[in-house]
């Protein structure tokens, strides 16, 4: 489908404005001591799926020296906060961001209980498959879909309502369920992280509530570690009933700027790891830089092959400033061709 200008306009307005979106383990509660390799698997090779060479090295030596405390690269166990952005660092994000397809096969789904939808913009064009149209709408419009998809729902059930899309969608072009879109190579560093008493934490631009209704099963990262974008809540209660339920109002961007706001207010905590893809996540890799010792880490999408290449001119995940921010930095750049012999779970 043809949705690249419409995919900007949506994901820049969900941004900005209203979005509200394998390996169970209790890894970041451990009371393991400081040091302690967890298994001999962590002792051989910790990251399988990296391949052998400066970045990976960096990596492994970052950690071994955060749970060395007669290193100067110790971190106190209640120090190792790591925060990930997720669209395009933890799971893929091209051709278009996942939560705009929820959007548009929400509205889809929703439609047999709203026949006036088939004359009423912008649901008509959403049913067509005339995104330019409601593109040519503008903002107006896009934040009508939104609002019809994200509110009006409590958090418990519109997280279902994620879960139930997770389980049968599809990405548009591999086919593949989207929590197989993930990248195997995240997901062995969360975990190699987690072995060593760092807390794993996602910190995304995408809505908050869609990230949780999966975030455990996918990564391993409970709810209450996951920062995202927010709209507002209000209490109800009545006879019958007493729950949250959702407005159609912004309550909270966290991304560029709002990402290390929502890691204060939301964490507490200046991370000593950072991870992400984009100048969106500049802000936050350069909160992180603040701390010492610490590591900062931009995953460059190099891979024409096994995923995509995008970087300075992309609409999606769109790569400049942090390139430049990095290299005068001294943080790791990874080049996802060069520095991964596999992207994707098998």
């Amino acid at each position: 489908m043809k949705t690249s200008s419409f995919t900007t306009a949506l994901f820049l307005f969900l941004l900005l404005a209203f979005w509200g979106c394998k390996q169970e383990q209790g890894a970041n509660d451990s009371s393991a001591s400081s040091g302690e390799l967890k298994t001999d698997a962590y002792a051989t090779d910790p990251l399988p799926s990296w391949n052998d060479g400066a970045h990976k090295s960096a990596i492994i030596k970052f950690v071994s020296d955060a749970i060395n405390e007669g290193s100067t690269g110790f971190i106190p166990i209640q120090d190792r906060i790591a925060t990930f952005d997720n669209d395009g660092t933890l799971w893929a994000e091209q051709p278009v961001y996942f939560q705009l397809l929820f959007v548009i096969d929400r509205i889809k789904e929703m439609a047999d209980d709203h026949p006036e939808w088939k004359e009423q913009e912008p649901y008509r064009s959403i049913l067509e498959g005339n995104y330019k149209n409601v593109e040519a709408q503008g903002l107006k419009a896009i934040a009508q879909l939104v609002m019809t998809t994200h509110a009006g729902t409590s958090p418990q059930e519109f997280r279902k309502i994620v879960q139930d899309w997770m389980s049968y969608a599809t990405h548009p072009k591999t086919g593949k369920p989207f929590n197989q879109m993930t990248y195997q190579p995240m997901l062995e560093l969360l975990e190699y992280l987690r072995a060593h008493d760092f807390k794993t934490f996602i910190v995304s631009g995408g809505g908050v509530e869609f990230l949780r209704a999966w975030a455990e099963v996918t990564y391993g990262i409970p709810p209450y570690q996951v920062v995202g974008s927010s709209i507002k809540t209000e209490w109800i209660t009545d006879s019958n009933t007493v729950h949250i339920n959702r407005l159609p109002e912004l309550e909270f961007i966290d991304d560029k700027e709002g990402k290390p706001i929502g890691i204060n207010r939301f964490i507490g905590k200046v991370p000593v790891f950072a991870a992400g893809n984009s100048d969106g996540d500049l802000q936050m890799l350069l909160y992180s830089d603040t701390k010492d010792p610490s590591m900062q880490l931009y995953l460059h999408h190099t891979d024409s092959i096994r995923e995509w290449a995008y970087d300075k001119e992309s609409h999606i995940g769109r790569l400049d400033k942090g390139l430049d921010e990095a290299a005068r930095h001294g943080w790791l750049v990874i080049d996802m061709a060069n520095d991964w012999n596999r992207v994707f779970p098998d």
